[in-house]
Parts: structure tokens; sequence; C-alpha cells
């Protein structure tokens, strides 16, 4: 009788800790959510953060705050990520450098995006415009290496920083157009654009979130898309592939991770609430309007396409001898 009364409480203590587990599963999240962006306020990936995270939000029912943790092509962002507890409820919206570039253009970084993640979805890919100050006498990426050759071939052009996917399609660029240009590197995508509305700088790779009321406005002149196909929002703008470079293809890309070793149920619960909001008319009228194409995947179609990045910008890397250490 001993025995089974012990037997008896063993399997009540059992099954009480089992539902335990079971009602805070069932709870997540519980507390509001921290959302990593590796860039300063103002830019494309923190337009697309806090309009999507509001949204998400609301499915969830917790509210998902947004913390800027720029700096470093996106690498204090994922180390402050990777260094947080793998509960659920701290994620980032990483991107083309955080998940891929990085890995190439640093010799050391303090995290290996295939281990120190577990990847949630893909959310975007954004066509990144080649701009140009109107000062400059170009109309077409023609008419830009022409302008650029007769200064001997020299032209400083910005980015949102060093290692961005700015940064590196347009070394692409300049591979292929064959002249030098001079990188300007800033601090996030919003002083890059007012120093090129000031015409401080003449050029430089922008995504449409960002410049799309300055385009409008005439106050830049955009020249071509960096998508191998044109964009709905600006049909009549010619792609780098057909304006002279077959095969041009640097988009900016990102998505949602969260530390490794975070539980599959909030995983998956996170890439549900994503696939759940792009759904609403509103959000994706607002973001499909400024370039942006959504690509919800599964985390294991994410892994698969985050490494065939590394293994991609890896190769361009190399070719073009390019180290930011």
């Amino acid at each position: 009788m001993r025995n089974s009364g012990f037997i008896a409480r063993a399997a009540l203590c059992l099954a009480g800790r089992l539902l335990c587990g079971f009602v805070q599963a069932q709870a997540y999240p519980n507390r509001q959510i921290r959302l990593i962006g590796p860039y300063p306020p103002g830019g494309g990936t923190d337009f697309f953060a806090r309009t999507v995270g509001a949204k998400m939000g609301e499915l969830l029912g917790q509210q998902i705050v947004v913390e800027n943790r720029p700096g470093a092509s996106g690498i204090i962002g994922a180390e402050a990520l990777v260094k947080s507890p793998n509960d659920g409820y701290t994620m980032i919206l990483g991107d083309t450098a955080t998940y891929a570039l990085n890995v190439s253009l640093f010799k050391k970084i303090p995290y290996d995006p295939m281990k120190d993640f577990s990847f949630v979805t893909l959310t975007a890919r954004f066509a990144l415009v080649l701009m140009v100050h109107p000062s400059v006498q170009a109309n077409s990426v023609k008419e830009l290496i022409e302008v650029a050759k007769s200064k001997g071939g020299q032209m400083d052009y910005a980015s949102p920083g060093l290692g961005t996917p700015h940064h590196l399609a347009m070394e692409l660029f300049r591979q292929r157009a064959g002249v030098n240009f001079v990188h300007v590197p800033y601090k996030g995508g919003a002083p890059a654009m007012q120093d090129l509305l000031a015409g401080r700088v003449p050029l430089m790779f922008l995504d449409l979130v960002t410049a799309s009321t300055q385009v409008k406005a005439g106050k830049v002149r955009a020249l071509a898309v960096s998508l191998p196909k044109r964009i709905s929002p600006m049909p009549d703008l010619p792609t780098i592939d057909e304006s002279g470079f077959p095969g041009f293809d640097a988009p900016a890309w990102q998505g949602f991770s969260l530390p490794a070793g975070a539980p599959r149920d909030v995983v998956m619960k996170l890439n549900a609430a994503f696939a759940k909001a792009i759904t609403d008319q509103e959000l994706a009228q607002k973001l499909t309007s400024l370039g942006t194409q959504f690509i919800p995947s599964t985390p294991e179609e994410m892994g698969a396409f985050v490494k065939s990045e590394i293994e991609k910008w890896g190769a361009a890397v190399r070719a073009g001898n390019i180290s930011l250490d």
C-alpha cells in the first residue's frame, strides 16, 4: 500500500509538472517581446520591424517592442541576441549582412549564423534602387558610368554602413562597371539619405522604404533597380540587368530569428504570427507599395536559404578582395 501510495503521489506530481509546462507553453507570450533592430531608427529595416511587429503583437496578445542596437554591420545587434535567454522573448530582424555577409567580410565575428540562431521565418526581400543627386548629369546607368569615367572613374557613394547589402550591391556594380567608386559609410540609411539629398554624396543604393517620398518629390533621381525584374511601384524603372549588366541580382532580404535552442512551439507560434500578419490588407499595401516582396518560409527553408547566401556572397567577397577588418 505504501508503495502504491508513493507511486500515486509521484504520478500526480509528474502530471502536475507536465500540466504546468503545458499551461506555460500555451500561455506564450505572457509578457512583451523584445525585437532587436540591428540598424538605427528611420531606415527600411526599422520601418519594417515596427510595422510588422505591431501587427504580430496584436495577434499574439502582447506588445512587440523594437530595440535599436545599431553598429558594426549588424554585429552588435546579433551579439545582443545570442547573449539573450532562448525563451522566445528576444528576437532579431536580421538582414543579408547579419546572416550572410559578415561571415566573409570579417575574419572573426562573435556569432555563427548557422549555430547561434533559431531561425523563425524569412520575412521579405527589398529592391535596392540606384539613386543619384539631381546635380549628377545622368538619367541612366550608362550615362552614370560615362560621368564617372569623365571624372577619372572616381565618384563617392554612400551606404547605410560597412558591410550592408547596399554597400555590397554597389561593390558588385563597381566591379562590373569598371569604375572607381569610393565608399562613404554612414550609421544607417536615414543619415546617408540626408547627405544624398544635400548633395554631399552624389549616389548610393537605397531601399524604397527609406527613399520613396524623396523619389516622388524629385529630390533624388532613380536610375535602376537591383532585382532581375522591374518592381511594381516603379514599373518604368529599368533593372541593372537590362542596363548592360546581365545577371545582376542584389536585393536586401530579412528574417526573424531567436537565440539557438528556442522551444520549437515558440518558434512556430512566431512563424504563424508573421504569416498571419502579412495577410492584413492595410499592412500589405503599405509595404508592397514601397517595393517589399514578402517571402514567408518555414524555419528549415530559412536555414537552407541562409546557407546558400553565405556561399553566394562569400564567393563575391573573395572575388572582389573585400574585407572590413
